[in-house]
């Protein structure tokens, strides 16, 4: 018999004659820790690849109390979380799509899978993409669950909601059907003409939306189906590259400018880059300066005067019993054509030949075909008090007087010396056509001749205009102080401008290279 004796955790051995282990315990054994168990040195039950598979299996037949099983810890709501992301996405099929489980530790593993949702009665499979994190606890592979499993983009306490898509407002498209260029300084006029369509229907849906709602934040869309193909499109007169090109022709401008682009043979405006402020380009009348010998020279035109008449352009002009008039920075160019004149923007030449051939109805008569004091369906246009004598005559014969007009009258101006015909302007696609005042006969082939004369050696000369482009610079005086404000109207091709900078300068430094830029930007 072999009997085993312990003392103080010291083994012995007591051998008999008998066939018998014996074990005898002598004082209190050393106490030792009961080492716990881990994945690595104890056995596991299953894998990460049974456990993925089931779980994902059971999502599938949508059996969630199953599923609650493979889930560390999972929240008192799991099943009502799965129930109403099922709801939101209207109850779907769902099959998942993955391959192989990545281990990423010795107890840890992750699954990529896809679930693609056939969307019954809408021939649409939504597809998601996410991640199953699987870890070892208590010797059992389980799912780390999260909202997010269901779907990357929520997270705690973040719901699936699917929202009613109601009938969208229409939206106003650019002639080509495009949407509008990003800061394309034509906001206020769009909103206008977006107040005036007509409002949508209310209580009506035209389909659906996935929307994700977290915590804290703007609920987000992700999915959306609608039975109508979008807002309806209403066509405006404005062109998408014109427009684009009008604005970023502003960018470099500090003061406050417009840039008002009107189509000769339709009046349709294709393009207002306004940074007046509110509607400035169509509203706000400011002198004219030089461009208005335009309309001077329509009627002197009118009344006989030939291009090549000519005439004295000296530095001042003193009016019988009135006042004296200066060209400016007191230029003296002796004698040269009626052409040249115009060319060179002679206050002088103008205001002795308004004198001396024209009168208030002449004149008055020539800025109503240029739509001065007229009543327009877009904006306004300009004014103009009958002078009331020589003196006021002679300042309105190069836009320094009463007259004043708005940009896009000046631009509606520009179109009418390329077409020949003045024309309303309008704003959208389907509204009535334009209505029309043709020029005098010859008017328009003397002012063509005119403005191009300005463009090839005249104050638009060398400015890095395009070329076949014509046009007339003007500097204004502002009678309320401040420095002079910068125009330049003029056309190239179909298509007529006004380019307007209040208290910019002379049209020569400040209003012609916006032009140049504009246009060669198209």
């Amino acid at each position: 018999m072999v009997v085993t004796i312990v003392v103080a955790g010291v083994i012995g051995l007591i051998v008999t004659g008998d066939d018998h282990r014996v074990t005898i315990s002598m004082g209190s054994p050393t106490p030792t820790a009961t080492p716990v168990p881990f994945a690595s040195d104890t056995e596991v039950d299953g894998t990460p690849e049974e456990t993925a598979r089931l779980y994902l299996s059971d999502w599938t037949a949508r059996d969630y109390e199953s599923m609650r099983q493979f889930v560390e810890e999972p929240p008192a709501d799991y099943v009502a979380q799965h129930q109403a992301f099922d709801e939101a996405t209207l109850n779907a099929p769902v099959k998942f799509v993955y391959s192989a489980v990545n281990r990423t530790g010795e107890e840890t593993a992750e699954l990529p899978f896809t679930a693609e949702r056939k969307l019954v009665g809408y021939d649409m499979t939504w597809k998601t993409s996410s991640v199953l994190h699987l870890a070892v606890r208590d010797l059992v592979w389980k799912v780390l669950w999260t909202p997010a499993t269901m779907l990357p983009d929520l997270q705690p306490g973040g719901q699936l909601n699917r929202v009613s898509l109601p009938v969208p407002a229409a939206q106003l498209v650019t002639r080509q059907d495009m949407t509008f260029p990003q800061a394309n300084d034509a906001e206020p006029y769009l909103a206008d003409l977006s107040a005036r369509l007509p409002r949508p229907a209310t209580g009506v849906s035209i389909g659906w939306a996935l929307e994700v709602a977290n915590p804290g934040q703007q609920p987000r869309r992700i999915l959306e189906h609608a039975d109508h193909p979008g807002p309806d499109r209403v066509r405006t007169t404005f062109d998408y590259f014109t427009q684009a090109a009008a604005a970023r022709a502003l960018d470099a401008v500090t003061q406050p400018a417009a840039v008002v682009v009107v189509q000769p043979s339709t009046g349709d405006i294709l393009a207002v880059a306004d940074r007046l402020g509110g509607h400035g380009a169509f509203e706000r009348k400011f002198a004219p300066g030089s461009t208005f010998k335009t309309v001077t020279a329509a009627a002197l035109i009118q009344a006989g005067m030939a291009l090549d008449a000519p005439v004295g352009c000296p530095s001042a002009y003193t009016i019988p019993n009135g006042r004296t008039i200066s060209n400016y920075q007191g230029a003296d160019h002796g004698t040269v054509t009626f052409r040249e004149a115009y060319a060179l923007s002679c206050n002088t030449t103008f205001a002795q030949l308004a004198v001396e051939r024209l009168n208030k109805d002449t004149l008055q008569a020539a800025a109503k075909t240029f739509g001065i004091n007229a009543t327009l369906p877009v904006g306004v246009c300009g004014t103009m008090v009958p002078p009331d004598g020589n003196d006021a005559l002679a300042e309105d014969s190069f836009g320094q007087g009463t007259v004043e007009a708005t940009p896009l009258c000046m631009a509606l101006m520009a179109a009418a010396v390329k077409d020949g015909t003045w024309r309303t302007p309008r704003l959208m696609a389907d509204a009535p056509a334009a209505q029309s005042v043709p020029l005098a006969p010859g008017v328009a082939d003397g002012l063509r001749a005119m403005m191009t004369q300005v463009t090839l050696d005249g104050t638009a000369a060398g400015a890095g205009l395009p070329a076949d482009t014509s046009g007339k610079t003007g500097t204004a005086e502002d009678w309320q102080g401040g420095q002079d404000h910068a125009w330049f109207v003029g056309f190239r091709g179909d298509l007529a401008f006004s380019v307007f900078v209040e208290h910019g300068g002379t049209g020569h430094d400040t209003a012609v290279p916006i032009a140049a830029r504009f246009l060669s930007a198209l």
